[in-house]
C-alpha cells in the first residue's frame, strides 16, 4: 500500500528521470560501492570475513526467501495451494518482523490484514 507521501516521492523520481537529471551522473554505469561506515569499528573485521565467504545475515536469507515465495505465489492458481503458500508467507514475515530491532511502523505487512479487517467489520445495513 502506497501513503500519499510515497506516492509525491515517485512521482517526482519519475519527473526527474523524464527531464533527464538522472542522465550523466558521476558513477553512472559503474557497480555501487557500499562502504562498512556504519559499521561499528570492532565488528567491521567480522563483517569483511562474512561478506567474503558469501554469508548473508539471517535477516537477508529470510527477506530473500519471502521474495522468492511472493514470486511463487503469484504463479499458482490453486486456491487451497495458494492458501498454504500464503500461509507460509506469512509466517516468515511475522518470523522477519520478530528478529528486526525496529518500530512497528517500519515493519513488512502481512498478506491477509485487508482481508481479515474486512471480515470482521460489519456491513452497514440500509445503504
Amino acid at each position: 500500500m502506497i501513503t500519499g507521501f510515497e506516492k509525491i516521492i515517485e512521482e517526482r523520481i519519475l519527473k526527474a528521470q523524464k527531464t533527464g537529471q538522472f542522465d550523466n551522473l558521476e558513477g553512472s554505469g559503474r557497480p555501487l560501492v557500499f562502504d562498512d561506515a556504519n559499521v561499528p569499528e570492532d565488528l567491521k573485521m567480522a563483517y569483511k570475513i562474512l561478506k567474503n565467504a558469501d554469508y548473508l545475515p539471517p535477516e537477508i536469507e529470510l527477506k530473500k526467501e519471502i521474495r522468492k515465495t511472493e514470486d511463487l505465489l503469484a504463479g499458482i492458481k490453486d486456491e487451497a495451494e495458494r492458501y498454504k503458500i500464503l500461509k507460509k508467507l506469512n509466517f516468515m514475515i511475522l518470523k522477519l518482523n520478530s528478529v528486526r530491532d525496529t518500530s512497528i511502523r517500519h515493519e513488512m505487512p502481512q498478506y491477509y490484514l485487508d482481508k481479515l479487517a474486512t471480515r470482521i467489520t460489519p456491513e452497514k445495513k440500509g445503504k
